[in-house]
């Protein structure tokens, strides 16, 4: 599903991700969740902040894939689009990644997946984010530009060379791995297609 900016425009993809009935995107995505899970599982946290957290449909699945949380807790810039029937342990309030409400380090793991390719200050974003965990953050954009390539190929947004509505910000792997490395260290990489996908660590005192 998609957000809507300040002017109620459609940014990222206006087609449900995890509902689609694509065999194509189906097998893209069993990666994007298969990677995810795979990180989650490591990070093995016992209270979690998703920040863009959308329709909840990441954290709700997260939640299945490891020891469960004491806590999980989702933001994004409006609710409107959470989910029905989640997980009650889920809960939910609207923030801006660029002022989280939350304290230092108040989270073992801060999931930031599908974000900063649509933020004017990515580097800033991922500061906050580095500042609420205490330990680790999960985090992936779309890799460009293999993206475009992708979503030309399947008849979409040619007016615009095959971006996505919304995407600001075009990383590479390089690319996001440098800016990822300004801020937090960098301990794994996973690369499901077309995705890259950073499992990265606080620095300083834990």
């Amino acid at each position: 599903m998609a957000h809507l900016d300040a002017e109620g425009v459609p940014i990222g993809n206006t087609y449900d991700k995890y509902g689609t009935r694509n065999p194509v995107a189906r097998a893209l995505m069993r990666g994007f969740l298969r990677g995810a899970s795979d990180l989650y599982r490591q990070a093995a946290p016992r209270s979690v902040l998703e920040v863009g957290c959308g329709e909840g449909l990441l954290a709700q699945h997260l939640l299945g894939e490891g020891p469960r949380p004491d806590r999980f807790e989702g933001c994004d810039l409006e609710l409107g689009q959470i989910a029905p029937g989640l997980d009650p342990l889920l809960s939910f309030r609207e923030a801006s990644i660029y002022e989280l409400p939350w304290e230092d380090a108040s989270f073992d793991l801060v999931i930031c997946c599908e974000v900063l390719e649509h933020l004017e200050d990515p580097k800033r974003g991922l500061a906050e984010v580095a500042r609420v965990t205490g330990r680790h953050v999960l985090l992936s954009t779309p890799r460009e530009p293999l993206w475009r390539v992708l979503n030309l190929a399947r008849g979409k947004y040619w007016h615009a060379l095959g971006n996505t509505p919304g995407h600001i910000q075009h990383f590479s792997r390089r690319g996001l791995l440098a800016l990822v490395s300004e801020v937090l260290d960098v301990r794994e990489v996973r690369k499901p297609l077309p995705w890259t996908m950073v499992l990265a660590q606080r620095r300083g005192p834990r």
